[in-house]
């Protein structure tokens, strides 16, 4: 926790397996969709355009352990930041499992920039 992702990649402890799955979002709006969500820009970002609840979906082909990192900037712009977010497991969308949930990431946020999962 607090670790920088990135130079614990340059150091072999953690590695980024995102190309290995495939991602789909229930929505966004032109040119704030999956290559937004995953760039290492943090001034680009995912805006959904729908109903909610706004969902990032990602599937491998086999079980794979995941650690993730997620930046959430309130600061910049609250009105799109997620209040709730919530991680689920399963073998396919019928099965899925909440293992986390972060219920008030907006006050949290504005301290400490990364949840880390």
């Amino acid at each position: 926790p607090g670790a920088d992702p990135k130079q614990l990649e340059r150091t072999g402890t953690v590695w980024d397996i995102g190309s290995q799955a495939f991602w789909s979002l229930s929505s966004c709006k032109p040119e704030f969709g999956v290559d937004q969500l995953q760039d290492d820009n943090l001034e680009s970002y995912w805006q959904s355009d729908g109903s909610q609840p706004y969902l990032v979906n990602i599937q491998f082909r086999r079980k794979t352990t995941v650690k993730t990192c997620i930046y959430a900037d309130y600061k910049s712009d609250e009105s799109y930041t997620p209040s709730k977010i919530s991680a689920k497991v399963g073998n396919n969308f019928h099965n899925l499992q909440e293992i986390r949930r972060v219920d008030h990431l907006r006050s949290g946020v504005q301290d400490q920039p990364a949840q880390t999962w």
